[in-house]
């Protein structure tokens, strides 16, 4: 059901508003302002298109809730906590009064972001660039000239070792039998987590042949099990769970019979679709989780396109959709996008690709821009450390398209706050220096 609308203001002699107990100059309240939340409410109110049930949580409290979210860290649990104590959170969200109480459970933004969908993510993008257009953080020129990137954004997944999968589908089969009532020949609950503890010592200790041997046992523990639960399978009826039992048989064949080589291998039971990606980084050889493609402006380093490319396709074939994403949030083409030697044979048009390495036939501003190039990066280590872009915590490539972008969000939120601080504590200077050196003083007599 469609939410319904907060009431209208009205004084409270026992409590005080929250306009009268937070600083004005703050920059939250000041980036409040900024953001037009009516266009919250009117837009995703297509998402509920019934009309019976109970209202629907406001749309700026959730909106407010994910940008305070991604821009400060926090996980779903961890944003309410901090919105009870934090006078500025509740002013940003839109309340009135002061409140003592979660406005929600934190499952409700899990649902929220599954409603609204990677849509309605990419319309939070946009109305934080458009803040920092109206607060002069980003300007028209900024926007024509960006730099295109690509990182990967690991899941939140254990390192993948054969023993520990094995092992986690036979507890998994096991687990499944029970709730279907299914008595199994043999269980190997006492043997297998040993044989899986005794395959890491024997690598530890790099006696690879006893390593070897030990997992050819555990797998086939795990693919006993799996056939007998095959053989038994139709004394269980129709329905939720025997489908689940199904899908996760078929998961664990799948994790059998992949070797070394096997395109689209499983490194995840819960996360099958996971990616092993190599960027060539000598700390980290292999990073498991989804490539996301980043547009910043060469100037400034706002996000102006996000998004998650599963399947780890090429640099390259990843711009043209990394462009179409930049012209549709900020209603613009880009003139000109600089790259790394990844995006070399990308096949983007309507836009000048500057790709790094190139030495003839520019001109003294575009290569000033090249070497602007690098300037992306430590915005995407910006995005790890400060933000949440390190560990994608959603689940399914659904959930990696939306925590992209959102973290996308979070990292203009502190652009634009950084820079609401930074214009604050200029005037704030230039009116102390006005004041204790007047302009109608002779130098001689304000130096003095």
């Amino acid at each position: 059901m469609k939410h319904r609308s907060r009431p209208a203001e009205q004084d409270d002699l026992l409590r005080p508003r929250l306009i009268d107990m937070i600083d004005g100059r703050h920059e939250l309240v000041r980036l409040a302002a900024l953001i037009d939340w009516s266009w919250f409410e009117r837009e995703w109110a297509g998402f509920f298109l019934a009309g019976e049930g109970r209202p629907a949580i406001h749309p700026r409290l959730v909106a407010g809730l994910l940008y305070l979210q991604h821009a400060y860290g926090l996980s779903d649990e961890a944003v309410l906590a901090r919105w009870v104590e934090n006078p500025y959170f509740q002013h940003f969200t839109g309340e009135v009064f002061f409140q003592h109480r979660s406005p929600i459970h934190p499952s409700s933004l899990s649902r929220w972001r599954g409603r609204i969908g990677e849509e309605g993510v990419e319309w939070l993008l946009t109305k934080t660039i458009e803040a920092g257009r109206a607060c002069g953080a980003v300007t028209p020129r900024s926007l024509a000239e960006i730099a295109v990137d690509t990182t990967v954004m690991e899941k939140a997944i254990a390192h993948p070792t054969d023993s520990r999968l094995y092992e986690r589908a036979r507890r998994s089969l096991v687990a499944l039998a029970g709730k279907a009532g299914i008595a199994l020949r043999q269980t190997y609950n006492r043997l297998s987590p040993r044989l899986a503890v005794r395959v890491g010592r024997h690598a530890h200790a790099r006696q690879f042949r006893r390593m070897r041997k030990a997992l050819r046992t555990l797998k086939g523990y795990t693919g006993r099990v799996l056939r007998d639960l095959g053989r038994k399978l139709g004394a269980v009826p129709e329905g939720g769970l025997r489908t689940r039992i199904e899908q996760r048989m078929a998961l664990v064949t799948r994790l059998l019979q992949q070797t070394p080589k096997s395109p689209g291998k499983i490194y995840a039971l819960h996360e099958p679709e996971v990616d092993c990606i190599s960027k060539g980084k000598a700390r980290v050889r292999y990073e498991f989780g989804t490539k996301v493609s980043i547009a910043t402006t060469l100037a400034g380093g706002f996000v102006v396109g996000m998004r998650s490319m599963p399947g780890n396709p090429y640099d390259g074939h990843t711009l043209p959709d990394a462009l179409q994403q930049v012209e549709t949030l900020t209603g613009s083409c880009p003139s000109l996008a600089v790259v790394d030697r990844g995006y070399r044979g990308h096949g983007a048009h309507g836009t000048t690709v500057l790709v790094s390495g190139t030495r003839s036939g520019l001109t003294s501003r575009l290569r000033e821009l090249l070497r602007r190039r690098s300037a992306i990066e430590p915005e995407i280590g910006h995005m790890k450390s400060d933000g949440r872009l390190a560990r994608c915590a959603l689940k399914g490539t659904i959930g990696d398209a939306l925590y992209a972008v959102l973290c996308g969000c979070g990292h203009n939120i502190r652009k634009i706050l950084a820079y609401l601080g930074a214009l604050l504590l200029a005037l704030l200077t230039s009116l102390i220096r006005a004041i204790v050196q007047p302009d109608h003083l002779p130098v001689t007599a304000r130096t003095a």
